[in-house]
């Protein structure tokens, strides 16, 4: 397989999905208003990934596209638990990509403690050969679960998957922890935001 001109859509979706998102971070800045995104990041899987993948759901090379779902993959972080919810409720509104499914990690976590808001999306990308549907995954989460997340998917990678019980037991501490982190911090959400809009208005007339 031409992994090159395979993953090129991809490349070209995780591309145009970031300035998009961006953008409507750059308006709510723009308006002076709280931004939901505190920032944006994205990836294409690695090939290895991609093929470890396809050998756990026994899928076949040709199949890959329909099979692994999330070989582009954008992620959106934000400050508060608040801030996934609307940012779901803009990415619902858009007419340029068709939402596929969705996966709430939030109020029902998984067994491991992670928590996360995943969007399916189909994405219609222009190429040299026409229009082609490409499936994306889009995830929102807070700075507290995307802390916990990296540390976590780093241990899955060191312990090929089969983190020590004890480990794993640390972990889900740890995520109730920034769940209670993210809980307190809705509390005093208005007074943060209040604190920012000082900050940047400050900032601005210098």
């Amino acid at each position: 397989m031409n992994w090159e001109a395979f993953l090129a859509p991809y490349v070209q979706v995780v591309e145009e999905l970031k300035v998009k998102l961006k953008g409507m971070q750059d308006q709510f800045e723009f308006e002076s208003r709280h931004s939901p995104i505190e920032f944006i990041t994205g990836r294409v899987k690695p090939v290895p990934s991609i093929l470890e993948k396809a050998n756990r759901k026994k899928a076949d090379l040709p199949g890959l596209e329909d099979e692994i779902q999330d070989i582009a993959g954008v992620r959106v972080v934000c400050q508060f638990v608040d801030d996934i919810y609307t940012v779901i409720d803009m990415l619902r509104n858009r007419k340029d990509f068709t939402i596929i499914e969705e996966k709430d990690y939030i109020s029902s976590k998984k067994d491991s403690g992670y928590r996360s808001y995943h969007m399916i999306i189909s994405y219609p990308v222009e190429t040299i050969h026409g229009e082609k549907k490409v499936i994306a995954e889009i995830q929102i989460r807070t700075l507290a679960m995307n802390f916990w997340a990296i540390n976590e998917h780093s241990l899955n990678y060191k312990y090929d998957g089969q983190i020590p019980s004890n480990i794993k037991a640390r972990l889900k501490g740890a995520a109730e922890a920034a769940f209670k982190l993210d809980e307190e911090m809705a509390k005093i959400k208005d007074e943060v935001q209040e604190a920012q809009r000082i900050f940047h208005k400050n900032k601005s007339s210098r």
